[in-house]
């Protein structure tokens, strides 16, 4: 049984890289996106880019950027993993990225058909980020209904919105993702900081989670 990977995203703080590690991420997520609270600019992101072992990767959010931004972004940072949150088409992600670096396509749920049209048009995504749907862009932060998810996937799926400690567990052995990632679940006293007990709280049900899975009652169900 391969375990869940875990993203956290939005991190501002080289205390809150420093414990993002120190718990085992398998990413850290860098906001792009000046409209959003979490905002980094390449100097600060290339800073805290150099907190991160290489087993954890650098993943840069972006929102209907100009593809040239972008690739001067990932240039400069030295992301591992571009994420695009936007209306970019499949075409201008292409050209946004340097010649063999991953990229994520977000897709903001309104129903059962959206992750399967945006799978079909975006081959080239290495995953797919389901977030609830909101009017504006980036993280939502709320949850959608799961039940839109196809039980069989032929694509990397990570999950997002609305999750937390107390309710990722769930999300896990209902959905099954490839990785779950999460921001204002772990938020501390405003949006630019995290919480030390909420990071931790969060690893320890994804990993409560994963070893329910792991029983013989649990293999081969999906609720």
């Amino acid at each position: 049984m391969s375990r869940t990977r875990v993203k956290f995203c939005g991190l501002v703080r080289p205390a809150d890289v420093d414990e993002a590690v120190r718990l085992g991420v398998d990413a850290v997520g860098f906001v792009f996106y000046a409209r959003s609270p979490r905002a980094l600019d390449a100097d600060a992101a290339r800073s805290l880019r150099r907190r991160l072992p290489s087993w954890v990767s650098a993943v840069g959010l972006f929102v209907n950027e100009l593809p040239q931004r972008v690739a001067d972004t990932v240039a400069a940072v030295g992301l591992d993993v571009v994420q695009f949150h936007g209306d970019e088409s499949p075409a201008q992600c292409a050209l946004s990225l340097p010649s063999g670096l991953p990229f994520w396509r977000a897709v903001r749920m309104r129903g059962p058909s959206d992750l399967l049209e945006s799978a079909g048009s975006f081959g080239a995504a290495e995953a797919f980020l389901v977030d609830a749907y909101t009017v504006g862009f980036g993280g939502s932060g709320q949850r959608f209904n799961w039940s839109w998810l196809p039980a069989s996937r032929a694509f990397r799926l990570v999950l997002s919105g609305g999750l937390n400690p107390q309710g990722v567990g769930d999300a896990i052995v209902q959905v099954r993702p490839d990785m779950v990632d999460v921001s204002s679940g772990i938020q501390g006293p405003d949006p630019r900081t995290k919480d030390p007990a909420l990071m931790a709280a969060f690893m320890a049900a994804v990993m409560q989670a994963d070893a329910r899975l792991s029983t013989p009652d649990v293999i081969g169900s999906r609720p």
